[in-house]
């Protein structure tokens, strides 16, 4: 449809594309402001005006330049020496104090503090506007924001790059973009990861579950282009090495862009009886095993999939300021095991790093008539990169229940804004889940190898990987 409307032009073209339910894009004046008045990926370019030194400063934003990679960064893979190991701990937050932050602290933080009264605290440091990316796909962002359409259960005219880096319509559809914009945010091309989950019980026991990872962005293909994307936007295969119990096991996921059109497809590789099986329930509220209940599917990277069973809402018609966790270096330094990590209730809160940013708020209302076991969900969304650092999980009674943090980072070497660690946390039971821990792996993500092809991404190649 969108090939055709943009060949036909004019009143005609705007008339056939919103008669599908999709809303219109920016016009080339407002587009122009990116990369002049706004960053490339739409955030306010100008600080807040705030003296430099104090914790509630927004700096212009600068990206990462390359000279503040550290020299001591010198193959693909490594742990990343922090780039800013001289910054100081400007202000601590616990629960004593927080009601002098509260407008700038999101609720589920809050909640962290007076669940956990005694040790849960946040350090803020001077923030630091590191996200960054290649120009193709700031070059891309700005034509997405002149072409990219929302539909009622997609994305149509974008391609390699932020869809909506402006949002614009009524309320509930800049909520929506403000979540296409987090699913399709840039994150690399084709990355490997051998990490560690664990599931953290009250008394601070855990077993690990190490897996290796590997994840190809077809959407950020740039020798693709939308037409050839075919609805998928992702193909993902997680195979399990331990503990020895699980090793062997797989799974594949070819993530679609309108699930409502084709469902996320997945499939099961079940190391016994060495047969792949299709997953049809790896959605929604889906409990994931590995994260012992604490993690549904979609909780996965703060959130993915459909938006069908919510309806959302912008919650300011701006950015706000509040802190959240931002340049975490240190928390997945080689120096720390994870025992120095994973405390009773939550991680070290002295191994993070929370900066003041600027932030979109989206609420998500479970619509009626729809199930999921949370009836409202809050998100805390970086306006610099467009990824959630913060999302709030409510029960149906109405009273919060969980609260999921991912501790953002550059990875300057690629480079992409992504996280160091993601945490969701069960207030009730005082459990805690915790993805991407690589302390004590012996590399970090791979951005650099060579991609193997869609056959390695199939069920066939599934099957393969067990042989």
């Amino acid at each position: 449809m969108l090939n055709k409307t943009i060949m036909m032009g004019g009143v005609v073209a705007l008339a056939l594309t919103l008669s599908t339910g999709a809303q219109a894009a920016v016009s080339a004046q407002e587009a122009a402001k990116l990369g002049d008045t706004l960053t490339a990926f739409g955030a306010p370019k100008a600080g807040n005006g705030v003296e430099a030194g104090s914790p509630l400063a927004i700096p212009a934003w600068r990206g990462f330049p390359a000279s503040d990679k550290p020299s001591a960064y010198t193959r693909p893979g490594q742990h990343h020496p922090d780039p800013f190991p001289n910054d100081k701990v400007l202000l601590t937050i616990n629960n004593d104090n927080k009601a002098e932050y509260a407008e700038r602290l999101p609720l589920g933080v809050k909640a962290l503090m007076e669940t956990y009264p005694e040790t849960f605290h946040i350090n803020v440091y001077q923030s630091r506007r590191t996200t960054s990316a290649p120009d193709w796909v700031y070059d891309n962002t700005k034509k997405n924001a002149s072409s990219a359409q929302l539909g009622d259960s997609g994305v149509s005219g974008a391609f390699g790059g932020i869809p909506f880096p402006i949002l614009h319509g009524n309320n509930e559809e800049q909520a929506r973009q403000a979540i296409w914009n987090h699913i399709l945010r840039w994150r690399g091309q084709y990355v490997v990861r051998r990490a560690s989950e664990v599931a953290v019980q009250r008394n601070g026991r855990y077993t690990l579950v190490t897996s290796q990872q590997e994840v190809y962005f077809r959407y950020y293909n740039p020798e693709l282009s939308e037409a050839q994307l075919d609805n998928i936007i992702f193909y993902f295969i997680s195979e399990t090495l331990a503990p020895a119990r699980l090793a062997g096991g797989a799974v594949l996921v070819h993530e679609t862009l309108d699930q409502q059109k084709l469902a996320r497809q997945a499939w099961g590789y079940n190391e016994g009886t060495r047969r792949v099986q299709r997953s049809p329930n790896v959605a929604y509220d889906q409990p994931i095993s590995a994260a012992d209940g604490l993690r549904t599917a979609d909780d996965t990277d703060m959130y993915n999939g459909a938006l069908d069973r919510y309806d959302w809402r912008l919650v300011h018609d701006e950015p706000v300021e509040m802190f959240i966790p931002y340049n975490n270096y240190r928390l997945d330094s080689p120096d720390l095991e994870y025992s120095d990590i994973l405390l009773p209730g939550h991680v070290n809160p002295d191994h993070t790093r929370w900066e003041l940013h600027r932030v979109w708020v989206v609420d998500a209302t479970l619509k009626s008539g729809q199930r999921h076991i949370y009836e409202r969900r809050t998100f805390y969304i970086d306006a610099d990169s467009w990824q959630v650092a913060v999302a709030d999980q409510y029960d149906r009674r109405g009273e919060m229940w969980r609260v999921s943090l991912a501790h953002i980072k550059n990875f300057y070497e690629v480079p992409t804004q992504w996280t160091a660690m993601d945490v969701f946390h069960d207030l009730r039971s005082r459990r805690y889940h915790v993805q991407q821990l690589t302390n004590e792996a012996s590399h970090n993500l791979i951005f650099d190898r060579a991609y193997p092809g869609d056959s390695h991404f199939s069920p066939a190649g599934l099957r393969r990987r067990g042989n």
